[in-house]
């Protein structure tokens, strides 16, 4: 399974208590496009000893298994959450992220022409293709 959304708690790296081994545990919010006022969060386990090196805010896309994790609150009552155990997680650069980065390059460039200082241009022009996810696991370019 994919999830696409944003880092909603920093990963935090912890062992676990059978197998001694290292991980990381965050908190993920997966919402539909524009303001999603009920967003599906899920618990996020990395299965590697790594820094995964994301932060809070970071829109990420998780590779892994679904499960459904079932456990008594502090309350006594049953409760649940959604588990991710991750194979990978990476950093994925909005579109309109990328096309600001592009927008202050330019403009610093315009300034630089303005003042007369030089302008040095990239050799190939930077073409920005925003993917989109499909139903299935491919996409449209």
């Amino acid at each position: 399974m994919q999830v696409f959304g944003n880092i909603a708690k920093n990963p935090e790296r912890k062992v676990s208590k059978t197998t001694q081994r290292g991980y990381y545990e965050m908190r993920l919010a997966e919402s539909q496009r524009g303001i999603d006022s009920s967003p599906t969060f899920y618990t996020v386990r990395v299965m590697k000893d790594v820094d995964p090196q994301l932060e809070k805010g970071d829109f990420v896309r998780v590779t892994g298994k679904l499960k459904a994790d079932f456990y008594m609150s502090r309350e006594g009552k049953p409760t649940g959450n959604l588990l991710v155990i991750a194979f990978e997680a990476q950093k994925i650069a909005k579109p309109a992220a990328l096309m600001a980065d592009l927008q202050a390059q330019a403009q610093a460039q315009e300034k630089k022409r303005s003042t007369g200082e030089a302008v040095t241009s990239p050799e190939e022009p930077v073409s920005v293709v925003q993917r989109v996810p499909t139903n299935n696991d491919g996409w449209y370019d």
